[in-house]
């Protein structure tokens, strides 16, 4: 007489188990600590003066938006680079380097979440849909080619956080300031430069076995453009802060008192890099360190009690 098989069989909980493993590996490849980088979406809603009207559920969709997109970004990323990733002692780790998530289903999840989106991002505003289509292909050709093309590769990191600002400011239909593309990439390039640097330093002899465009790049030569990043970041900033442009379209002169936030948070990220060696993970750093947290969450405020607490004349 054949055993008895055991109660509930042994299949269906081996392939609910598969399963799970799969759309955990999806969805940890799609990086979710990573998706801080979207905030940006929201600069146009907050400096337009939209914050506290119906414009900021637009807003918070296409957030929602970017950050699919940059999920699907960051899979076709991964399968691309999953043979040096290997080589790198943390992203070794990444489902798709270490085979818990198989290329081809990587592959699929991103051309669906690629497509279902932009035919979102249509349905909030064909501008807002360009600019997002721009964006995936942007960063598509920078993990195809661009990010082997030195001093290119991190222009195009800084290009996709302006892309974002100008997608969140087109979706909720406000005019897209000059001053906003410019500190936005400023200070883009700032955190670009400063991974590139941690990288170079961390990974030493392997750099360029992990990412061949690390061989480009010194120490020294990083330090000299982040210098220079740093000084034009501060700058820009500050003569944004006092335009005649900026106290006339807020009507006040007070946003000058900001500027001690945006030094501490600069400051704060050089002696992070310098002095306790990180830097390879610019998002985690700003959520992990309470300092910078601290100090992001009172500049904003800061900057939200000046521009919305300001009586029109």
């Amino acid at each position: 007489m054949a055993p008895h098989a055991p109660p509930g069989g042994s299949k269906r909980p081996r392939g609910a188990v598969a399963l799970l493993d799969l759309v955990t590996a999806v969805l940890v490849s799609l990086r979710p600590q990573q998706w801080v980088k979207n905030l940006f979406v929201f600069a146009g809603l907050i400096f337009a003066q939209r914050l506290f009207t119906p414009a900021v559920w637009t807003a918070l969709a296409a957030f929602a938006i970017f950050c699919a997109l940059s999920g699907a970004v960051y899979l076709l990323n991964d399968v691309a680079d999953r043979a040096k990733d290997r080589l790198h002692p943390e992203k070794r780790l990444r489902p798709i380097a270490a085979g818990r998530l198989a290329p081809r289903h990587a592959i699929a999840v991103a051309v669906v979440l690629t497509v279902v989106d932009l035919a979102l991002a249509a349905r909030l505003s064909p501008r807002f849909a360009l600019t997002a289509l721009g964006y995936v292909l942007l960063l598509g050709a920078y993990s195809a080619w661009l990010k082997h093309v030195v001093i290119v590769d991190v222009l195009v990191v800084a290009i996709g956080f302006v892309l974002r600002a100008a997608a969140g400011a087109l979706a909720i239909d406000v005019a897209i300031s000059g001053w906003l593309l410019i500190c936005t990439v400023l200070l883009a390039l700032f955190l670009a430069l400063g991974k590139r640097r941690h990288e170079v330093l961390t990974l030493e002899a392997d750099a360029a076995r992990h990412r061949p465009i690390l061989a480009e790049y010194s120490a020294g030569l990083l330090d000299q453009m982040i210098a220079v990043v740093t000084a034009s970041t501060v700058t820009a900033y500050a003569l944004y802060t006092m335009s005649p442009e900026t106290v006339a379209k807020f009507h006040t002169p007070l946003l000058p008192a900001t500027l001690p936030f945006v030094l501490y948070g600069i400051f704060r990220y050089l002696y992070l890099l310098y002095r306790r060696r990180l830097g390879g993970n610019p998002a985690e750093i700003v959520v992990r360190d309470r300092a910078l947290l601290v100090n992001g969450v009172l500049w904003l405020a800061t900057v939200l009690l000046i521009i919305y607490g300001t009586p029109a004349e």
